[in-house]
């Protein structure tokens, strides 16, 4: 229930770990981050990711402690302007770019810029590029059932076009549970809405919202991901946090009781990429170790077992996970290798290894090695390859793998021959895909509009939605609804 992907998601400002998924990633900097002072020594041998706030007006960088000569070391910066905004950045003389000058920064308060480093030489000099600018601001936009408050604009109205969610212009980021919505804006806050019976809205509440409501007052919020009715989410800081329903264990904090505020799991400070399932949750560290908890009477845990967890479990001994995908009862992974596993039920097929038995642990999905990025929904799957084509398999009865058919396939199968596919998010019977040019794309079950076309027809091929080309990003939500951001 969780668009991943294993490189830089350029619309919601948020870093997947790219070439650095093949290296150790150390981190610095973080929620503690913040440049007070006119220079700032970035120091390869204390990590090579650096989180950054900038506070001063302009902050002088310079490279300190490089690899030795003929060794590859790689620096990404993360860089966020303070809520004054306008702050500059000079780079040192090493600095050799692209585009051959320095990249202008995003000048608005709380956004954000992505500068990507590789040097060869010893660090005499630094090939660098700016790999994201959030100066493209996001409006929230929904569509499809509404019976929760879960389309977020103030009313409990079904929709089969999408409506803007407000006027607000800075989502950076968007998940979907089964009946309710999280999002994260650029300036690190976290808001929700729509159901909220086990206090998935993290609002301290069991009362349904049908307009965003902010979780508490923090500005540190990185990531989030819903399970059907729970919520996990990371900080800055690398801590992992939940909230929502428990029942089983799906919070990962030793217990199971629901907890309608977020509460921090475990002291861990590295946690990265996190999923979703209906009852299951899955995570990967910075080291590349994956961990779940929660559900696993299917063994969608990973972990050789179908005996529920209530606090995280690493699965086998690989360093070398790199995105994880949460379907209904089933899971998917990519390694850093580019190729796809999954585990879990399998009974119409939804792990894609050809047969519909059950696995506990990961199988491989094929040979392939050209896997990006994966989406799980209720009983089918979706994933990307690296040359831009989409691929699905499981469940078919809607329509939701988008072939022309409503026939099940238990291995991937291509639809059509387009290699302009960008991304991908199923849950439920629908799916929504991103094409490069910014135009959005669904098919599957419309009873409710999920599907975005303004009907409730059902399709079992990809049916535009509108004729916009400023897409930046779309989830599909397991209660028959849909959410998507738009460049303003």
């Amino acid at each position: 229930m969780k668009l991943s992907s294993s490189r830089f998601d350029m619309e919601t400002a948020r870093l997947e770990r790219p070439l650095l998924k093949n290296y150790t990633e150390t981190v610095v900097g973080g929620a503690a981050g913040v440049i007070t002072t006119s220079s700032y020594a970035l120091d390869v041998s204390a990590g090579n990711v650096y989180n950054l706030i900038l506070a001063v007006a302009t902050t002088t960088f310079t490279f300190s402690n490089p690899p030795a000569w003929g060794t590859s070391g790689t620096l990404t910066v993360i860089l966020r302007q303070d809520a004054t905004g306008g702050r500059l950045v000079a780079w040192p003389a090493e600095a050799q770019w692209a585009s051959g000058s320095a990249p202008t920064l995003t000048s608005t308060a709380n956004s954000i810029d992505v500068i990507s480093f590789i040097t060869f030489d010893g660090g005499s000099t630094w090939n660098g590029s700016s790999s994201l600018n959030s100066s493209r601001l996001r409006s929230l936009w929904s569509f499809g059932l509404s019976s929760s408050g879960q389309l977020g604009d103030s009313t409990t109205v079904n929709k089969s076009s999408p409506v803007k969610v407000g006027s607000l212009t800075n989502w950076a980021s968007v998940a979907c549970g089964f009946s309710f919505v999280a999002a994260i804006k650029t300036d690190g806050t976290l808001w929700s809405f729509g159901g909220n019976n086990r206090g998935q809205l993290g609002d301290g509440t069991t009362v349904n919202k049908s307009s965003p409501v902010a979780v508490g007052a923090l500005t540190t919020w990185a990531s989030v991901a819903c399970g059907w009715g729970h919520v996990l989410a990371t900080q800055t800081d690398g801590t992992l946090w939940g909230f929502g329903d428990n029942g089983v264990g799906q919070l990962g904090d030793g217990t199971a009781v629901h907890k309608s505020s977020p509460i921090k799991i475990g002291s861990l400070t590295t946690w990265a990429d996190l999923a979703a399932g209906r009852y299951h949750s899955l995570a990967i560290q910075t080291d590349g170790t994956l961990w779940s908890f929660g559900y696993n009477n299917r063994g969608e845990l990973g972990d050789g077992t179908t005996v529920h967890k209530s606090s995280p479990v690493k699965i086998g001994s690989l360093t070398t996970w790199a995105s994880v995908a949460g379907g209904v009862y089933h899971s998917l992974a990519i390694q850093t290798d580019g190729t796809l596993w999954s585990f879990g039920k399998n009974t119409d097929g939804q792990l894609g290894d050809g047969t519909k038995v059950n696995k506990s642990s990961p199988i491989a999905v094929g040979a392939l090695t050209t896997w990006a990025s994966i989406s799980g929904s209720r009983k089918s799957s979706a994933a990307i390859q690296t040359d831009g084509t989409l691929w699905t398999f499981g469940y078919n009865n809607n329509g939701q793998l988008g072939d022309g058919t409503i026939v099940l396939k238990s291995s991937p199968v291509k639809i059509g021959s387009l290699t302009t596919w960008a991304s991908v998010s199923c849950s439920g019977y629908s799916s929504l895909a991103l094409k490069n040019d910014g135009t959005l794309w669904s098919f599957g079950k419309n009873t409710d509009g999920q599907l975005g076309d303004g009907t409730k027809v059902n399709k079992s091929s990809p049916v535009a939605v509108g004729a916009l080309t400023t897409w930046a990003s779309a989830g599909s939500g397991a209660g028959r609804f849909s959410t998507a951001l738009q460049k303003a």
